[in-house]
Parts: C-alpha cells; structure tokens; sequence
C-alpha cells in the first residue's frame, strides 16, 4: 500500500510555512508523515529532510509543493530527485508543475517527460545565473568607473565577488555563507551589493 509524505522547507527569506501546509492540505498526509525543516543551515543541513529519506520506501508518494524544496540549486535539485525515484524508488508529485509527477504514467514516457522537464530547468537556472553574473559584472565596471569607493578602500571588492554574490542571490548561500566566503561582515556585504546596484541603476538610465 502506497503512503503518502509531504515535505516543507522553509528558507530564510521565506518564514511562513503556510503556504505549503495549504497546498499539501487536499492530499490528506498524516500528520506523522509531514517534515518540515524551518530553515537551512550553514552547510544546508536538513534534519527532517534526512529523516524522511531514511522512512520513505519503495512505492511510497513524496509530495512537494514546489521543486525547490529539494534543494538550492538544480544541480542538487536533480541529484536529490534522481535518488529519491530511482535509488529509493519512491514517486515524487510537484505540486506547482503537473508535470513533475512519476505516479502518473509509471511507463518509459512519463519518466523521460519528468527528466525532460527537470533538464529544461537546470538549463534555464544556469543561463539566468550566467546572465546575471554578466549583469553584475558590468555593475561593478560601472561602478569603479565612477570612482565608487567600496568599503575602506576605492573599488577593493573581495576575490570572487562576482560568483559568490551570483550564488547568493540564487540562494545557493546564506548571506553569512556569502559574507563569510568574501571575508568580510553581513553589513560590509549589503554595503558593497547596494552600492553597486545603486551604480548598475545609473548606468541603466543613462543617455
């Protein structure tokens, strides 16, 4: 007999678990088999979420509200789906894409259409990340164009600003994780990133 899970991650910028204890709500899981993880660590360190991997068994149902919830990036995203339906042998349902869901059409068809779909999304995120990287990276230029003085010392932007905001930003890391990457504060950290918004904002509406 199949048995239903659902699983609810909740990040640091989003609080309120509701949202998904809604949507989850018609599919009648036991309250029992509900995991919930407030928010994430410092290394992503999901206690419920390793609890429910080591319950869940072949032929059971994963619901999840979003995708998302599997993880922080794609790559991880896919790595975690492709372990949960083919080495754990357990169906996913998304509930924010139809599509998503190995308990419907068990054939060959419906899992290449599943990975397909997840394919499609990892490609999407990586081209928005690169877009965005590109975008920063001509922000700061602008920036240091304009003689904008970042923390103590003109243009002095920490090694590997460019990637490690880029990943912050796509919530891959924290802002403590980002911060600390770039070796400096969460305060010196929201300085540097609106200052050079604030350049990118000139740069945009210039004539």
């Amino acid at each position: 007999m199949q048995t239903k899970y659902g699983y609810i991650r909740v990040s640091s910028r989003d609080q309120n678990e509701d949202r998904q204890l809604i949507a989850l709500a018609p599919y009648n899981i036991s309250k029992h088999n509900l995991y919930l993880d407030k928010k994430s660590g410092k290394d992503f360190n999901r206690p419920a979420y390793k609890r429910l991997l080591h319950r869940i068994k072949p032929g059971d149902l994963l619901i999840l509200k979003s995708i998302d919830r599997l993880g922080r990036s794609y790559h991880e995203i896919i790595e975690q789906w492709r372990y949960i339906t083919r080495d754990k042998r357990v169906d996913v349902k998304v509930l924010d894409m139809p599509l998503l869901d190995t308990s419907y059409g068990k054939d060959l068809l419906g899992t290449f259409i599943s990975d397909l779909v997840l394919q499609v999304l990892s490609f999407s995120a990586q081209l928005e990340r690169e877009n965005i990287l590109q975008r920063q990276a001509e922000g700061i230029a602008a920036a240091k164009a304009r003689g904008i003085k970042f923390g103590r010392k003109a243009a002095a932007l920490p090694k590997g600003f460019e990637k490690i905001y880029v990943r912050w930003r796509s919530g891959e890391l924290s802002a403590s994780e980002a911060a600390a990457s770039c070796g400096v504060s969460r305060r010196t950290l929201y300085k540097l990133t609106e200052e050079i918004r604030q350049a990118d904002s000139r740069r945009a509406v210039k004539p």
